[in-house]
């Protein structure tokens, strides 16, 4: 019986994806900047702030109840999302970029973009990049190579050179946006490979409005560049562009729109007429005004006609930031982590667990929703099998295509198929925190390799390790999805398991089916906080005694 169901929904899919490859739609993915699972009133009920754009999206589609970013913050997710390939095989191992950083993505590696590209698409990025790009420097000068620059190498750069290796270098056609976060240097617009306005001046701005403060890091800027003006601008540059692409997309030539926001991650800086609408805080007024971007690509799409063949994606790139002011929204009765432990750049679920709604009318159910889990590296695969494209082996090694969640495909036929990326569905996925620890997730079981959240929230790693917690943390998310309750003594068999399997990823360089491939860098699973590696180094000097 089991078998005759799988073939049958074998045959719909090769079917449906046929379809869907001679139809080509057009794919807007809106990446939103911090924002909270708890934060999107149809995943949150109990939420506090309004996001009808968001929950119209929702009724029209599917929502996923549990997604997550390949990281818990901004450039290490951006990489998985672009190339379908977790972060941590890249050279950054911990941290972010900053906006002076040079380009992350390897030269010659398959980007969604170029993959789009080949396929007949124009291609199009509107947005926070924060993947780094090659500037010029001035002669004699120099810039950091992977963090955040430092006050004496901002003014290193010759802003008056194109710049090489953006945007335009992995498969967009066309680039308009900033560097990286609006809280890095340097402030101003860049279209395609040149600033639209070269820095003269120094700014900082708030990291929220109307409360005092640490300020952005004080540097480059354009005379008249204001963070307030950013979300309008993109939202006015991505309603332009399917403006121009909609006639086009209906003579056969698709568009593939990735819009990364600013909004809501700092500067929280709602316009004046959002400022105050949430009643909670400017945090609560930024979301606020990011859904109304949400909503401003659904009218463009509607009003030119291609909303029908149009695959929108609406997600974040990982958990709430603690600069939204927790206390504040907690006291109002709001939570952005909803029910999941810790923020953003922890190991725990409030890190990376996160909004993702989808809508492909004809082809996505409306009102549905998905229990199945997906990462943000599956954008790769799920495109290639919508145009029916056979990835290469060193190409998305850790991307899953969604074609069975979007279609529907019943719950209970996911364990009795076999997973490949074209027609199957992810059985695991890797979490990485902004200090670069570990976490594997299988089924119902959670195992994370650090003792604390691996990122911000306390206890952080080294407060774990003075508190005597155990190394590894294991959750059965099925009935604990808080992660209260560690239960790494007593199920030393999973935790055996998922780590052999966790180590297994790291040395094939993929998590897919396909030929082995290179890690960009020795992956280290294990890495160690300052505590524990001065205690190693205190044991080793007392056995050398």
């Amino acid at each position: 019986m089991i078998l005759c169901a799988c073939l049958t929904w074998a045959a719909f899919l090769t079917a449906s994806t046929a379809v869907a490859a001679a139809s080509k739609p057009n794919i807007v993915y809106i990446l939103c900047d911090d924002l909270g699972y708890g934060d999107v009133h149809c995943l949150n009920p109990r939420g506090k702030i309004a996001t009808p754009h968001a929950d119209k999206l929702a009724s029209q589609g599917m929502i996923f109840t549990d997604a997550h970013s390949s990281s818990s913050v901004c450039s290490p997710t951006r990489y998985g999302i672009m190339t379908g390939r977790y972060n941590w095989r890249s050279r950054l191992q911990t941290g972010v970029l900053g906006g002076l950083s040079p380009r992350l993505i390897e030269p010659g590696r398959l980007t969604v973009a170029a993959l789009l590209k080949k396929q007949g698409y124009h291609t199009a990025c509107v947005g926070k990049w924060h993947l780094g790009m090659d500037w010029v420097k001035k002669e004699g000068k120099d810039v950091s190579e992977l963090n955040i620059e430092t006050p004496e190498q901002v003014w290193n750069v010759d802003f008056t050179k194109p710049i090489i290796n953006g945007p335009n270098s992995v498969g967009f056609d066309y680039y308009f946006g900033i560097s990286a976060s609006l809280d890095m240097v340097p402030y101003t617009f860049i279209e395609n490979d040149h600033v639209v306005v070269v820095p003269t001046v120094e700014k900082a701005f708030p990291l929220m409005h109307g409360k005092e403060g640490r300020p952005s890091r004080l540097g480059p800027a354009a005379e008249k560049f204001e963070d307030v003006d950013v979300l309008p601008t993109l939202t006015r540059k991505a309603v332009e562009i399917i403006a121009a692409r909609a006639a086009d997309a209906k003579a056969g030539k698709p568009f593939f729109l990735y819009l990364p926001l600013n909004a809501p991650h700092t500067p929280i800086a709602p316009t004046p007429e959002w400022q105050g609408k949430s009643g909670l805080n400017p945090y609560a007024d930024f979301v606020m005004q990011t859904d109304a971007t949400l909503g401003a690509v659904m009218r463009a799409l509607d009003e030119n006609g291609v909303a029908d063949n149009t695959l929108l994606i609406f997600t974040s790139d990982n958990g709430c930031s603690p600069q939204a002011d927790f206390p504040a929204l907690l006291a109002k009765g709001h939570n952005p982590s909803h029910n999941f432990r810790g923020t953003k750049a922890d190991i725990w679920d409030g890190g990376h667990h996160i909004p993702f709604i989808v809508r492909w009318p004809g082809k996505v159910q409306p009102g549905s929703s998905s229990e199945q889990l997906v990462c943000l590296t599956d954008l790769m695969a799920t495109c290639a099998a919508i145009l029916g494209v056979k990835l290469p082996d060193n190409a998305g090694e850790d991307s899953v295509s969604m074609m069975m969640a979007l279609q529907g495909t019943p719950t209970d036929l996911y364990t009795a198929m076999i997973g490949t990326r074209s027609t199957g569905w992810r059985e695991t996925v890797v979490h990485h925190s902004i200090n670069g620890k570990f976490s594997i997730r299988e089924g119902r079981w959670k195992l994370e390799l650090c003792p604390g959240s691996g990122g911000w929230s306390m206890p952080r790693d080294p407060q774990a390790v003075q508190q005597g917690l155990p190394q590894v943390q294991l959750y059965d998310m099925a009935g604990d999805v808080g992660e209260k309750v560690n239960l790494q003594e007593k199920r030393p068999d999973v935790v055996a398991r998922l780590t052999k399997l966790l180590e297994k990823y790291v040395a094939e360089g993929r998590s897919t089916p396909g030929a082995p491939q290179k890690n960009e860098v020795t992956v280290d699973i294990w890495k160690p906080t300052k505590a524990q590696a001065t205690a190693k180094k205190s044991g080793k000097r007392k056995s050398n005694n």
